[in-house]
């Protein structure tokens, strides 16, 4: 039995797993000519108490956020997908994209690599655990 995706959703951290993740969501959605979305979640913890009094310094941080997403959409069109769109979100990656992207998307699938680069997620429970055991869509850990 052959299983199609028409809306791949993967979620980037510049981890080489999330890497890896990005690079098989590419080709999956142009063999399949699915849609690709690419989302990144600027984490609480990354940012200390005194940046989180300076908006300025949020602000900051998340339009790098942005940004560098832009730069994952021009890979994802320069390697054939025609259908790229980029999110960029804060909080907690895995509940983050659970709760809050997911539903706004509607993706059949979510590509994520195994391992996040930052944050203390990767000392008490992977986010990609916590997404493949609460995503509402099939889930694909990449290592």
């Amino acid at each position: 039995m052959d299983v199609h995706f028409k809306n791949i959703l993967v979620a980037v951290d510049d981890s080489s797993d999330a890497l890896l993740a990005f690079k098989y969501a590419i080709s999956r959605a142009r063999e399949e000519g699915a849609k690709l979305t690419i989302v990144s979640v600027l984490e609480d913890e990354e940012i200390n108490v005194f940046q989180s009094l300076s908006g300025q310094y949020v602000h900051g941080k998340y339009e790098d956020l942005e940004n560098h997403l832009k730069e994952y959409k021009k890979t994802a069109e320069a390697e054939g997908v025609t259908n790229v769109d980029v999110i960029a979100s804060t909080g907690e990656a895995g509940e983050t994209i659970v709760k809050d992207v997911i539903p706004k998307v509607d993706p059949d699938l979510l590509i994520v690599g195994s391992e996040s680069k930052k944050g203390l997620a990767r000392h008490f429970g992977s986010q990609a655990a916590y997404m493949a055991k609460y995503a509402p869509v099939s889930v694909m850990v990449v290592r």
